[in-house]
């Protein structure tokens, strides 16, 4: 099993940045695929970015230029830097490990305020 814990959501102004992390314990060498989602009110979960063990990286085309996955295995941590917020990125963060199950965070409040 792999537990992840979340941190680093909070409230920003329009235009401005914020670091989630994502710490992995358990099972971690099981993992091959790290993501960050994002859920809206009213809305469904989206792939926002996602890493795998060979770095390789892709993301949702409105975050674009604007976040930027990375993960330090000497840590077990996975992090999204998101910088020109917008007020559309409010929602709640998941971090989501990819194993032969997936195992999701308990997700964290980003709120972007106009």
């Amino acid at each position: 099993q792999v537990q992840l814990v979340e941190s680093g959501g909070g409230l920003v102004h329009s235009g401005g940045s914020l670091r989630l992390s994502c710490a992995a314990s358990g099972s971690i060498r099981s993992i091959y695929t790290m993501g960050w989602y994002r859920q809206a009110p009213g809305k469904q979960r989206e792939l926002v970015a996602a890493i795998t063990t060979g770095a390789s990286t892709n993301y949702l085309d409105s975050v674009k230029g604007r976040f930027t996955i990375s993960r330090d295995n000497a840590k077990n941590t996975v992090y999204l830097q998101m910088n020109s917020l917008k007020p559309e990125d409010t929602a709640v963060y998941y971090c989501k490990a990819e194993t032969l199950l997936d195992y999701w965070g308990q997700g964290t409040q980003v709120t972007v305020s106009s």
